[in-house]
This record gives C-alpha cells, structure tokens and sequence, in this order.
C-alpha cells in the first residue's frame, strides 16, 4: 500500500482506538510505546514494528504486519496487524469485567445507602 504511515493514523486504521484524535493523545500522553520508549504521533510506522499500547487495564502488544492509508472494515484487520498479547492480559480484564458486575434480582429496587457502601468495599477489595 504506503511505504510509510503515522503511527496515530496506522493504530487508528486497524481499529486499535475509535477515533484518530484518541490515538493522538494516546501517543502523545505516553501510552504508545515502541522498543520501550514513547513515541510521538508523528512518528512513522514500520512493517515488522511491535507497538504496546497501554489501555486502562490492558496492556496490549501487536506487530505491524502491512501499513495503510485509510480505516478497513473489522475483518481485514488480521490482514494488516498481529495480536501478541499475551492471553493473561485478556483473562485479567475478563476478571476485572466479572467483579465489577454485580446482579440484582428484578424487583428489588435500587440498593439502600448500607446495601451500597457494602457493595463499593467488596468492589475495593484487591485480589
């Protein structure tokens, strides 16, 4: 396609980050990382680049595969990046999703004042 691509417009094409000004700020707040240093949104994308991205919980790792100039459809994604994240990563964001959820049987209503304060201790609680 293109020899080369900003590394903001790549992570943004692959659908790494929703829009193209959160993969900017990304870069640019340190989030970004190529061989352990930050880059800038400037920077430009090589084939064979591994990126770690740093998402809230999830510290995800991927290898540019192809480079682009425009956003693709979900599917070719794989075509153009691979995932190296390791599968703890996903398993640790799955258990922070289950702890954080909390069900209610239908019908009880909103939790009283005690109910949650209770609830906000067990959500504070380190595993």
């Amino acid at each position: 396609m293109t020899e080369v691509a900003r590394i903001d417009k790549w992570l943004w094409s692959v659908r790494l980050f929703k829009t193209r000004s959160q993969a900017t700020e990304a870069c640019r707040s340190g989030k970004v990382t190529i061989d352990d240093q930050s880059m800038k949104p400037s920077r430009e994308a090589r084939i064979g680049d591994i990126i770690v991205i740093r998402q809230g919980p999830l510290t995800k790792t991927v290898q540019v595969k192809e480079l682009l100039k425009s956003r693709v459809g979900a599917k070719l994604v794989p075509d153009y990046m691979v995932d190296l994240t390791p599968e703890e990563e996903y398993t640790k964001l799955q258990m922070m999703r289950e702890v954080n959820f909390e069900i209610r049987d239908r019908g009880i209503g909103r939790p009283t004042k005690k109910e949650r304060r209770i609830i906000d201790r067990l959500k504070k609680t380190k595993f």
